[in-house]
C-alpha cells in the first residue's frame, strides 16, 4: 500500500491500481480528491470536509462514492444519489479493494462552552491504517501505522505522546500540521520519537511511503 501525505489532515492510499481519500478539507490541496475510488470524511470541520473538493472527486470518477457520517452526508447527498453513504461507530463496509471499519463516536474538546460534535475515525485493512479524525480513538485492533493528529487546538503535546503510546502502532505519521510551523516541528519530533514508544515520522506534503 503506497501512503501520501497531502496537507493537514488529508491523506491518500493506493492498492491495486485503486485509491481511497480521506478528509480532503480547506487546508488541503484542491486536487487532493481527484481519482479517489473512495472517499472518507471524519466529520464536518472545514479543515477536514471541503463540499467543493468532494464534488470534484465524484465528478472526476463516476464510480466514486463517499462514506461519511450524517452531518457531512447531508449536505451532498442530493447531488449523487446512491453515492454517498452514512456511517457510525461499529459498522464495517469494503470499498474499492479497502476493508474499512468505523471507530469513535465525537470530537475531542475544543473547549467545555462548545458544544461537541460527531467525529469517525477509520480503520483500513484490518489495522494497516488507522486516521482518527480529530479526536484520540483508540481502536480495538492492534495498528499498524497511525495517522497522528500532531497539533490542533483541542490538543497539547502530552496528550499526542499519550496517544501515541495508547495506540501502540508499529509506526505513527503526523497529519492535523498545518499550524504548526517549522520552527516548532524539531521539538514535536524530538519529544513525540523520545516519548512515544513508536516510530515518529513526518512527510512533507505531496511525499509518500510505501506501507
Amino acid at each position: 500500500m503506497k501512503l501520501t501525505k497531502k496537507s493537514h489532515a488529508c491523506v491518500r492510499l493506493e492498492k491495486d491500481g485503486r485509491t481511497l481519500v480521506i478528509d480532503p478539507g480547506g487546508f488541503s490541496e484542491k486536487d487532493a480528491a481527484l481519482g479517489a475510488d473512495v472517499l472518507l470524511v471524519t466529520h464536518e470541520h472545514a479543515d477536514h470536509f471541503d463540499e467543493g473538493q468532494l464534488r470534484a472527486g465524484l465528478e472526476s470518477n463516476p464510480a466514486a462514492e463517499i462514506w461519511t457520517l450524517k452531518a457531512v452526508a447531508e449536505k451532498i447527498s442530493a447531488a449523487f444519489p446512491g453515492r454517498v453513504h452514512t456511517v457510525g461507530h461499529g459498522d464495517t463496509f469494503s470499498a474499492a479493494g479497502f476493508d474499512v471499519q468505523v471507530h469513535g463516536e465525537l470530537h475531542a474538546v475544543i473547549h467545555p462552552d462548545i458544544p461537541r460534535i460527531t467525529n469517525v475515525g477509520y480503520l483500513i485493512d484490518g489495522g494497516r491504517v488507522f486516521h482518527p479524525g480529530d479526536a484520540f480513538t483508540v481502536p480495538d485492533h492492534q495498528v499498524e501505522t497511525l495517522m497522528l493528529p500532531v497539533m490542533a487546538p483541542w490538543s497539547k503535546i502530552a496528550e499526542v505522546i499519550d496517544y501515541v503510546r495508547e495506540v501502540k502502532p508499529q509506526r505513527a505519521y503526523d497529519i492535523h500540521d498545518a499550524l504548526l510551523t517549522d520552527l516548532a516541528r524539531p521539538i514535536y519530533d524530538r519529544q513525540i520519537g523520545a516519548l512515544g514508544g513508536s516510530e515518529h515520522l513526518r512527510l512533507t506534503p505531496g511525499a509518500s511511503a510505501e506501507l
